[in-house]
C-alpha cells in the first residue's frame, strides 16, 4: 500500500468491501479526480468480505476497472512472519494452531486468487525487491502489448515458488555442480551457461519450449491473460535453472517477447 500511494494511488486499507464502491466514486467525482484507487482487502474484515464477488460485478458494470494484486507465500514463510510478528493470525480461534489458520485463509481467498490480476509471490523477496515488482507491474499497465512474461528459476529441494502458471523440470541436463571448475559458479556466469547448452538435450529442450511458446502466447494474449510466468527448476537453483531461464529469454527475444527474469533460489545455495 506504500508503494502504490508513492505511485500517486488514493490508497485505503482494510476497508469493508461492501464500502469499495462509494470509495470509488468519491475518488471518481473528487476535483481533480483521483484516476488511481487502491483497496488494501483481506479476511481480517470478516463481516462483509464474502461479498466481494458482487462488489466486483457492482464496479464493473459502472464502468470501473478491478484489479487484483494478490500477494502469497509458502505456508513455512507464512508461519514464521507470523511468530516474529507475535501477532495473532487474523482467522485463529480458540484453539486453532497457526497451520489450520492459513489453511482456513487459503480457503477463503481461493477465488480471488483464481481471479487476481496477478500473483506475486514474496516467499523469497526482500521488501526492497517486493517494491520494485509492485511498481513494474503497476508502472507498466498500458505499456505492453497486454501480456506480461516472466521468467522464474527455481531449486525443487527449496519448493516449488508460488504463482507459476507453466513449469518444466530441468534436471535431465548435466549438472555443472559435478564439475569442479563450474561448482563455485552459478548460471548468470557465461561459463556455466556454455556449458550446460553444450549438451544437445538442453539444446533441444530450449528449441522445443520455444516452439511451445510461440504457439501459447499468442493464444494467452488472445483471451486477455495480462500476466504469464514461467519456471524453469532444477536441483538447487543455482547452475542449470538459471542458465536455461536466460537462453529461453533470448529464444522468446528472437519472437518479439518481452520478459524479466528472476532468480528464486539463487542466493539461498
Amino acid at each position: 500500500m506504500r508503494v502504490l500511494e508513492d505511485l500517486g494511488f488514493y490508497c485505503i486499507d482494510n476497508l469493508p468491501v461492501a464500502l469499495a464502491p462509494d470509495a470509488v466514486r468519491l475518488a471518481a467525482h473528487h476535483q481533480p479526480p483521483a484516476e488511481r484507487v487502491a483497496l488494501g482487502i483481506d479476511p481480517r474484515e470478516r463481516l462483509f468480505f464474502p461479498e466481494w464477488p458482487q462488489t466486483f460485478e457492482l464496479l464493473e458494470r459502472e464502468g470501473f476497472v478491478p484489479e487484483i494484486l494478490f500477494l502469497d507465500a509458502a505456508d513455512g514463510v507464512l508461519a514464521r512472519r507470523y511468530s516474529e510478528s507475535r501477532r495473532p493470525h487474523p482467522l485463529a480461534e480458540t484453539g486453532l494452531g497457526i497451520t489450520d489458520s492459513i489453511r482456513r485463509e487459503r480457503i477463503a481467498l481461493a477465488e480471488m486468487r483464481e481471479r487476481a490480476t496477478r500473483i506475486i509471490d514474496t516467499t523469497a523477496t526482500t521488501v526492497h525487491e517486493l517494491r520494485e515488482i509492485i511498481t513494474a507491474a503497476v508502472m507498466h499497465q498500458g505499456d505492453s502489448d497486454g501480456l506480461e512474461i516472466a521468467l522464474v528459476s527455481f531449486g525443487y529441494k527449496y519448493g516449488i515458488p508460488v504463482g507459476l502458471d507453466l513449469m518444466f523440470d530441468v534436471r535431465f541436463v548435466p549438472n555443472p555442480f559435478f564439475v569442479n571448475e563450474l561448482r563455485a559458479l552459478d548460471g548468470t556466469d557465461e561459463r556455466v551457461q556454455a556449458y550446460v547448452m553444450s549438451h544437445e538435450e538442453a539444446r533441444r529442450f530450449i528449441a522445443d519450449i520455444g516452439a511451445l511458446l510461440d504457439f501459447l502466447l499468442p493464444l494467452y494474449r488472445r483471451e486477455g491473460k495480462s500476466y504469464l510466468t514461467i519456471g524453469l527448476g532444477c536441483t538447487g537453483g543455482r547452475h542449470r535453472s538459471p542458465a536455461l531461464i536466460r537462453e529461453l529469454n533470448k529464444r522468446l527475444a528472437q519472437s518479439g517477447f518481452g520478459t524479466t527474469i528472476r532468480d528464486h533460489d539463487l542466493a539461498r545455495s
